[in-house]
């Protein structure tokens, strides 16, 4: 197996295992800390008397860390270290993990999770970049499925010790930060592997956002129809008519199929000339899942089948439009690019819920559905017209 020298940021032609560890231990850390984290702090927040929609407006903070620590993560890397930045990040997000049992001033909440929120984006951002910066480009989306899938296991994992750890007394602070402290563990053992950041980004942080927008837009639609989709499937599937444990059985389903396509969808980007020609159709068969689930409301079996493969198209979203950014930038330009792309996912998760929440307001249930095919058919729009005035070069 090929070795790449302490320090590079070249990709290699073999998976480098110890990289591969470091930037999953941070994901892992990441997908856990907000799987548990948010409906803890929910539910305490509950039992506290707090109003849903000061409550929301709380949760709200975790989008808003993101867009604001974005811009400045690669800055504080390329002069301090990749490795070293992503360390800090997990002291301060551990930190901030215990901060919330013990601080009990509501008001305080606010500024503690931006920093929890921030820290969690830093360890983000330098995780994506770690590992598209190191992949062999002719394995990046099978070692980016690898990512994507432990990223939802992260978050899959967080509901779960919630369940078990409830929402009493400090034990599952002291779990949460205990578990993102022991990200730190292979980040520390493969730091000299790190990639070096020797220059700045040529461009300002915004011009990232539309230089590969195929990327971006896609996360944009992966934040906004996933964040959306969990927050607000569980009210649309019991007006349809579902229980609750109907409902939330299908959510189960559809992070199953999220679970499930990551890797094979990467591997199959990593056999295709034009990794657009993907995006497009997975969002065109999210489009038209979107448009069937009110037609599904009479069959759990059906909705569920659905769902499935909804849940498949939209993780891939995610998996090859990191895999695509990757393929088309390298060095700072690629970092900047990743915080982009977080920043991107970021807007998306406030936006989802907002406009799926608007139409369903207005148009009644199927609003939920006609919202989210809204988001997919704008990225169709897009990513078609992409691929005719650029054509991918041989």
């Amino acid at each position: 197996m090929s070795k790449p020298p302490s320090g590079t940021s070249a990709p290699v032609d073999e998976i480098h295992w110890p990289s591969l560890a470091a930037a999953l231990a941070s994901i892992t850390a990441v997908g856990i800390a907000m799987g548990l984290g948010l409906p803890l702090l929910s539910i305490i927040m509950e039992k506290r008397g707090i109003a849903p929609t000061l409550n929301g407006l709380n949760a709200a903070m975790a989008g808003i860390a993101s867009m604001a620590a974005a811009p400045f993560t690669m800055k504080f890397a390329h002069r301090h270290g990749v490795a070293p930045t992503m360390l800090l990040a997990i002291v301060v997000a551990a930190a901030s993990a215990l901060g919330f049992y013990y601080i009990t001033n509501f008001w305080l909440w606010f500024p503690l999770r931006i920093v929890f929120h921030g820290a969690i984006t830093v360890l983000f951002i330098l995780s994506e970049f770690w590992i598209n910066a190191t992949a062999p480009p002719n394995r990046r989306g099978f070692v980016l499925g690898i990512y994507g899938t432990v990223l939802s296991l992260g978050f899959a994992s967080g509901p779960l010790l919630f369940s078990i750890l409830g929402s009493e007394g400090v034990l599952p602070f002291t779990v949460g930060a205990g578990v993102i402290l022991l990200s730190a563990i292979p980040i520390f053992l493969a730091r000299n592997e790190s990639p070096v950041l020797d220059e700045k980004p040529k461009r300002h942080f915004m011009r990232y956002v539309l230089l590969v927008p195929t990327a971006t837009a896609a996360v944009f639609i992966f934040g906004a129809v996933e964040y959306g989709g969990l927050s607000l499937f569980p009210i649309f599937g019991t007006r349809a008519g579902f229980t609750e444990s109907q409902a939330a059985l299908l959510l189960t389903v559809m992070g199953i199929g999220n679970f499930i396509f990551q890797i094979p969808l990467g591997m199959l980007s990593d056999h295709v000339k034009d990794r657009r020609t993907i995006l497009s159709a997975l969002t065109l068969i999210g489009l038209v899942g979107a448009l069937f689930l009110p037609m599904l409301v009479e069959s759990w079996f059906l909705m569920a089948l659905v769902l499935l493969f909804w849940g498949g198209c939209v993780s891939g979203l995610y998996t090859v439009g990191l895999s695509h950014l990757g393929s088309r930038l390298q060095g700072a330009d690629l970092a900047a690019a990743n915080a982009a792309f977080v920043f991107s996912y970021a807007v998306g998760t406030v936006a989802g819920p907002q406009v799926i929440g608007a139409a369903m307001d207005v148009t009644g249930n199927d609003g939920f559905a006609w919202a989210i095919a809204a988001f997919f058919g704008l990225y169709v729009v897009l990513s078609l017209v992409r691929i005719v005035l650029k054509p991918k070069r041989p």
